[in-house]
């Protein structure tokens, strides 16, 4: 069991990719850094030392301090922002104990410099899956731009976003595979459950409805969705609802099935 105002990495798992993770904030020693160059899905570097200019960034949500071992820095930033009203924990072990069980951590190098991404308008499944995927598990706090397909390079270029989802580009498709696996293959979120989910969204997105029983139903709420919302960001929020529900499926619920009534002869 961890100890006081902390968390354990398979506690801290369980909330990453969900709507109730924390702010996950690095503390980690710029010389630490430098000797293993990986952070936790989701988190962020930040000086321990200015810890205190994150309390109004972090608001009501609770956070959870990373620091290569899990004493120290992660000990006294997250008793700083306590004093502030901010509910914070220590990651039990740090970095290093994440890495022992085996959990993923992304290539700090992988990351971009930049909050912004852009896609084509009117998005449908993987345009709704990426934004969904970087928001849980690369940069919480990135920006979706969805504007005409012939604009797409333009706007990149002239706004320093990140373009996905069209020819040509870094995250795209892959040969039979789609920019959600590109996403996953680059910042190294190859996990069960992703990868279970990553099915679905190539065999809706692809037309492929072989490859995963589940990927007709994901293609038709997708249009649906598509056909309901005419404002790009208010169906990429529905649809942030959407692949909560299918990641918890993808985890936990994967192997249930539904039989009512119980017994009944077919």
């Amino acid at each position: 069991m961890p100890g006081f105002g902390s968390i354990s990495p398979a506690q801290l798992a369980r909330l990453i990719g969900t709507p109730d993770c924390p702010v996950l904030i690095d503390t980690c020693m710029d010389d630490d850094f430098a000797d293993n160059p990986y952070l936790i899905p989701g988190s962020r570097r930040h000086p321990y030392a200015r810890i205190a200019e994150l309390v109004s960034e972090i608001s009501d949500r609770n956070a959870v301090v990373i620091c290569k071992k899990g004493l120290k820095l992660s000990e006294g930033a997250a008793a700083i922002l306590r004093c502030h009203g901010i509910g914070s924990e220590t990651l039990e072990g740090g970095i290093l104990a994440w890495q022992a069980a085996g959990l993923p951590v992304i290539p700090a190098a992988a990351l971009p410099g930049t909050h912004l991404w852009v896609t084509r308008h009117r998005p449908k499944i993987d345009r709704i899956a990426c934004p969904w995927l970087i928001r849980r598990f690369i940069d919480p706090g990135a920006q979706f731009l969805f504007v005409a397909p012939a604009e797409v390079p333009s706007v990149a270029e002239k706004f320093g976003a990140i373009p996905f989802d069209i020819e040509g580009v870094t995250f795209s498709h892959r040969g039979d595979k789609c920019s959600f696996d590109a996403l996953l293959d680059d910042f190294h979120l190859h996990t069960e459950p992703l990868d279970r989910l990553a099915l679905v969204v190539r065999g809706a997105d692809t037309d492929r409805q072989d490859l995963a029983p589940q990927a007709a139903g994901l293609l038709a709420l997708s249009v649906g969705l598509s056909r309901q919302y005419k404002d790009d960001l208010e169906q990429l929020e529905a649809g942030m609802a959407m692949y909560d529900a299918l990641y918890r499926w993808a985890r936990d619920g994967f192997d249930e099935g539904h039989d009512w009534p119980a017994g009944r002869k077919v």
